[in-house]
């Protein structure tokens, strides 16, 4: 059964790993729902490593936009984007070798991440009932500054579990004034090394711990991963082009408060998942 939990594995995260939904959250259900036998370190790394999955569909679907590095030592635009990318990693790699491995055994449980999906999709509604006018329309102009910062509100995704990095990202670009189109690509941009980097790593240290369900199976997530997310983000850029983000915030609550009724009704273990 490892080659059918690493397909719905692969689905999961291909859908979700961008929408602002968290991917967490949903790969947790899928585990508990599926019973699915592997041990924690089998699980946790191989959720890690597909992403790597769906890092390589932003690559293919903005091959073009990620070609024109090429021009980086003439045009100024893109030196500034470049830039903003490699400063809004930085707040996300300290925090993660600082903190990383005490936040995964102190709060990475069930119950943390639904209310961090929860109290996501709350804060995700109230930025979408603004009345505020976006000012940047293009990623090229978000600036060092505003990208700083937006990384440094991704944080939030590491340290409240299930907050979701894309939601995260998202909204902290859409409260600096970028546009949801822009907020959201940029998004995807900051995944690249982020998620990327996480993902290389994981592999690297932990061959050894993947090869007990064969590198097949681990190939296998990884490929479902990339064509599902290659699909979503179409879907997701050509969804909030005539429409906003409150469908994802209820949808956040739904799932969270189903975390908590399958907590309460024992369905769901609260234990630690590092």
């Amino acid at each position: 059964m490892d080659w059918f939990y690493a397909i719905v594995y692969g689905i999961v995260e291909g859908i979700t790993e961008f929408l602002p939904i968290s991917s967490t959250g949903h790969l947790i259900l899928t585990g508990n729902l599926l019973g699915v036998p592997w041990p924690k370190d089998v699980k946790n790394t191989f959720e890690v490593v597909i992403q790597g999955g769906a890092i390589l569909a932003v690559l293919a679907y903005y091959w073009r936009d990620f070609l024109k590095i090429r021009h980086i030592g003439s045009d100024r635009s893109q030196q500034t984007l470049w830039l903003g990318v490699v400063v809004a990693c930085i707040p996300a790699v300290i925090l993660g070798l600082l903190f990383g491995d005490a936040i995964k055994a102190n709060l990475f449980r069930p119950s943390v991440v639904a209310w961090a999906l929860i109290v996501g999709g709350v804060i995700m509604w109230l930025v979408e009932s603004r009345r505020v006018a976006p000012v940047v329309h293009d990623i090229e102009s978000i600036g060092v500054r505003k990208s700083l910062f937006i990384g440094t509100i991704q944080c939030l995704a590491l340290l409240w579990p299930g907050f979701s990095r894309s939601a995260s990202s998202i909204l902290g670009g859409m409260v600096l004034g970028l546009d949801r189109p822009t907020a959201t690509k940029f998004s995807f941009y900051l995944g690249v090394p982020t998620l990327g980097g996480a993902a290389l790593l994981d592999f690297l240290k932990s061959r050894e711990i993947l090869a007990q369900i064969g590198v097949v199976n681990v190939f296998l997530g990884a490929v479902v991963s990339f064509v599902v997310a290659y699909l979503a983000i179409g879907w997701l850029l050509r969804f909030i082009s005539t429409n906003n983000f409150k469908g994802f915030a209820v949808y956040r609550v739904v799932v969270g408060v189903v975390i908590l009724v399958l907590i309460a009704t024992g369905v769901m273990s609260n234990g630690s998942l590092a």
